[in-house]
C-alpha cells in the first residue's frame, strides 16, 4: 500500500500542484472569491466553473466574470463545456491568451440545460467526436488538458475505460472521473470500482470524485482507487478548510481541531467581503445568501437567521446581521 501521507505533489503535464487535493469546478459556486478561499485552506488546485464554448457570450457580464486573472491563487485552471470541436479549441486559445495555465474539459455535469446541448455527461455517448474534440483542443494550446467525465451514461453503459483510454491517446494529462452515471446525477452511492478500473487501464493520473465528505473518506477513497489525487465538490460548501482537514488526518492519522466559532466568523466575513468587491453589492449580496445557509447550517437553532438573512437587501446589514448570529452562538457555548 502506497504511502498516503507522502503524496504531496502532483505533476499535470508540465504543471506542478502543490498537492493532490483539488477543488471541484462548481456551476454557479467555484467563481473567484471561493476558489480562493478553496485555495487558502490547502487546495493543491481549484477549478473555475463552465466557461461556455460560445464565442457569441464571451462578452457578456456573466463570461467576464469567468474569465481567469493574474491575482487567481495557485494554478490557473479553467474548464470549458460545450461540443463543437472548433469552438471548444477556440475556447481554449481564448482562455490561454488570457492566463489560463490548464484547461478542463467537462464532460460530466448531468444538467438537461447543458445535456440537451450535446454537452457534458451526454458526451460520453459519442466516443468518436469525444476524440475530436480532444484531439482539437490539445493540438490548439501548449498547456495541460485535462477531462473531468463520469462512470458512462447509465448503468448499463459504463465506458469510463473506453474514454480514458481515447483520452490518454490523444495527448489528455489527467482524468478525473465522477463515480456515478449521468442517469445517477448525484444520487446514490459512489462507484470507486470503476474509478479504480480506469486507474488500472491507463498511465495519466487519475483524479478520483465523489461522495468525498470526510477526511476518513478520503484515505479511503485514496487507498481503494490508487488514484493520484481526490476532486472535493459539494463537501466544501460552507467549509471551505476541508482540504486543510483531509491534509492533516493524511499526514498526521488523526482529526484536525475543529475550527473555532472565532474562526469561522472570520472566514464567512472575509468570503463575505471578497463577493461584495467581486460582484458588487447588488450581486454579490444575493450570492452570498447561499453561501451563509450552507456555513451556518448545522448550528442549532439557525433556521430562524437563515430566513432573515436571504431577505436581507443590504450588504452592511447582512454582515451585522451575521455578527449578531455568531455572538449569540458564543453566549451559548458560554452559558
Amino acid at each position: 500500500m502506497r504511502n498516503i501521507a507522502n503524496l504531496n505533489l502532483l505533476n499535470i503535464g508540465k504543471v506542478t500542484l502543490r498537492n493532490n487535493l483539488i477543488a471541484a469546478p462548481m456551476a454557479g459556486i467555484s467563481d473567484k472569491p471561493f476558489r480562493n478561499l478553496c485555495y487558502r485552506f490547502g487546495a493543491g488546485m481549484t477549478i473555475s466553473e463552465m466557461f461556455l464554448a460560445n464565442s457569441d457570450v464571451w462578452h457578456t457580464d456573466k463570461s467576464a466574470l469567468r474569465i481567469i486573472s493574474a491575482d487567481d491563487k495557485g494554478i490557473r485552471a479553467v474548464q470549458l463545456v460545450g461540443s463543437d470541436p472548433d469552438e471548444m479549441a477556440k475556447a481554449a486559445e481564448f482562455n490561454v491568451k488570457h492566463g489560463a495555465q490548464l484547461i478542463d474539459i467537462n464532460m460530466g455535469c448531468p444538467a438537461k440545460k447543458v445535456n440537451k446541448k450535446l454537452a457534458g455527461s451526454v458526451l460520453m455517448q459519442y466516443p468518436e467526436l469525444i476524440k475530436t474534440i480532444l484531439q482539437k483542443v490539445v493540438g490548439a494550446v501548449d498547456v495541460p488538458v485535462t477531462l473531468k467525465m463520469r462512470t458512462g451514461w447509465d448503468k448499463n453503459h459504463r465506458n469510463c475505460i473506453e474514454i480514458a483510454q481515447i483520452a490518454q491517446d490523444c495527448g489528455v494529462k489527467a482524468i478525473t472521473i465522477h463515480g456515478r452515471t449521468r442517469d445517477c446525477f448525484f444520487n446514490g452511492v459512489a462507484e470507486y470500482e470503476s474509478i479504480k478500473a480506469v486507474k488500472e487501464n491507463v498511465t495519466i493520473p487519475v483524479i478520483a470524485n465523489g461522495d468525498i465528505c470526510t477526511p476518513k473518506q478520503a484515505k479511503d477513497v485514496f487507498q481503494y482507487t490508487q488514484a493520484d489525487a481526490i476532486m472535493v465538490g459539494r463537501a466544501a460548501q460552507g467549509r471551505p478548510w476541508i482540504f486543510e482537514e483531509i491534509a492533516f488526518y493524511l499526514t498526521h492519522g488523526k482529526l484536525q481541531k475543529e475550527k473555532t466559532i472565532d474562526e469561522v466568523e472570520q472566514v464567512v466575513l472575509i468570503h463575505l467581503d471578497d463577493l461584495y468587491r467581486f460582484y458588487g453589492e447588488y450581486k454579490g449580496l444575493r450570492i452570498a445568501r447561499k453561501h451563509v445557509n450552507w456555513y451556518t447550517k448545522n448550528y442549532a437553532d439557525s433556521d430562524q437567521f437563515r430566513r432573515l438573512f436571504s431577505v436581507l437587501n443590504n450588504t452592511s446589514e447582512q454582515v451585522k446581521t451575521l455578527k449578531a448570529f455568531f455572538s449569540q452562538i458564543r453566549y451559548k457555548q458560554k452559558s
